[in-house]
């Protein structure tokens, strides 16, 4: 695949507290192609305020990479021998729980996505994107946003909505955390893709209100990002989705 793929520009979705100035932001590569992984560090590379830290051809080298080299973002194939991109994630996730993870693929298959976000993704990407937006969204998530193409947060808004539909009569054996009316108003504006400003703008309040009922959202729930609540609340008949 071409280093500079063209298509459309991901959406930001979660905001949090933005990097500390001054210092570089550490980025690990992971990629069985190498012409494309390349591609992706010379990028980067050029970018200020970035630092390649490592590049890996496959999961395992990945999570050992991850474990050696403490990155802040990890830019992850999905499919790759060895261990696929959503199993290296998770094991990651558990080497390094700090690393935001952003998932690369040149497909739009929703089960990737569900599984990827479960296994601690913060970011999902198609490859079509133009490679100069991806200095964008690393910074974007390691500012605590998640970033996803348009159209996979389509596919995410139709899986609330079946959730939705679903019967969900069995009991719950865990207690389900308590969010506030005001928590639960922000967490239907998250399922539908919208980011903390539009959100703000809907709900009179300011953006870092917002940020803060999404915070609060996810230490309630225990998630790592607000896609993953969503999902869960739905699940769980926190809120409904039309």
């Amino acid at each position: 695949m071409s280093p500079r793929p063209h298509g459309r520009k991901g959406q930001p979705v979660v905001s949090g507290t933005p990097p500390t100035p001054g210092e570089p932001i550490k980025v690990l590569v992971v990629d069985d192609h190498a012409f494309f992984r390349r591609g992706l560090v010379s990028v980067l590379a050029e970018e200020p305020g970035l630092d390649v830290v490592g590049e890996a051809a496959d999961g395992d080298q990945a999570v050992a990479h991850a474990a050696d080299l403490l990155p802040d973002v990890v830019l992850l194939d999905v499919r790759m021998p060895r261990s696929s991109g959503i199993t290296a994630c998770a094991g990651i996730k558990d080497a390094v729980p700090s690393a935001k993870i952003v998932m690369l693929t040149i497909s739009d298959e929703e089960a990737d996505l569900f599984e990827a976000l479960k296994a601690g993704a913060t970011g999902y990407l198609l490859k079509e994107l133009a490679i100069d937006e991806l200095p964008e969204a690393v910074r974007a998530v390691y500012g605590g946003q998640s970033f996803i193409n348009p159209s996979m947060a389509t596919k995410l808004i139709g899986e609330f909505a079946a959730l939705a539909r679903k019967d969900t009569a069995r009991p719950s054996q865990v207690p389900v955390p308590r969010l506030t009316d005001r928590e639960c108003e922000v967490l239907r504006h998250v399922a539908r893709g919208r980011n903390n400003r539009d959100i703000a703008h809907r709900l009179v309040i300011s953006e870092n209100t917002v940020k803060n009922h999404v915070r609060n959202i996810l230490e309630k729930l225990q998630m790592h990002s607000r896609m993953e609540a969503a999902v869960y609340a739905v699940r769980e008949k926190l809120l409904d989705v039309e």
